[in-house]
């Protein structure tokens, strides 16, 4: 069930990306980018500051942590794959591609994008979207945890939401959510068949839980 729970996941994900990918393959990046910024809405002006904070490198090390009470190789799928996508995020954006700036770069050549206010834009090393990545590498292992289809399929949809705002908020172009959640996505699957498919997934040991636990 938690391989087919990780290829649900993946195969989402990818069907997700597809709008995106074309756009990407057809438009310049500032045109693709103020063609997404026509759909705004007051609400999404509201909620997105705030869920894109889902994605932020806190929520999946908090969710390794309380994954403590479930079973070792819980916390070890969402923590390595969160951690592990991490270092390879940010060692990408800052040794190959630190002069790739975000959109807050270039609003003199979008006239007319929207900005949700009070959003403070940030200007440097945009690709890949580390949000993105932490956003799909998260989601990704918890469907591995999870280990059901449906409940994968509904965090493939959460993580791509979660990469979408930032792309919405102006702090990443389309590109830079596709390519983090590409690494996301990836690392997560590697980390999976670390765990599940090699000698450490017949390490007994690890389905135990350090503590006392609620989820049993």
């Amino acid at each position: 069930m938690r391989e087919r729970s990780i290829w649900t996941f993946t195969a989402c994900a990818v069907l997700l990306a597809i709008p995106g990918l074309i756009g990407v393959l057809r438009l310049d990046h500032l045109a693709l980018h103020m063609a997404v910024n026509r759909f705004h809405a007051p609400w999404a002006d509201v909620l997105f500051p705030y869920l894109t904070e889902m994605a932020n490198g806190w929520v999946p090390t908090a969710l390794a942590v309380l994954l403590l009470w479930k079973s070792w190789r819980s916390f070890l799928m969402v923590g390595l794959s969160a951690g592990l996508s991490a270092i390879v995020v940010q060692s990408l954006k800052h040794l190959f591609f630190a002069d790739i700036d975000r959109p807050g770069m270039f609003l003199d050549r979008m006239p007319g994008l929207h900005i949700v206010a009070g959003m403070d834009l940030y200007h440097h090393f945009s690709f890949p979207s580390g949000h993105s990545t932490a956003a799909f590498s998260m989601c990704a292992a918890l469907a591995v945890v999870i280990g059901r289809s449906k409940p994968a399929a509904l965090l493939a949809v959460l993580a791509a939401l979660l990469a979408f705002t930032r792309v919405y908020l102006s702090q990443h172009f389309t590109e830079d959510a596709l390519a983090g959640a590409f690494v996301g996505t990836v690392v997560a699957v590697g980390v999976y068949f670390l765990l599940y498919r090699t000698a450490w997934g017949k390490r007994t040991t690890l389905d135990r839980a350090p503590f006392n636990s609620p989820f049993k």
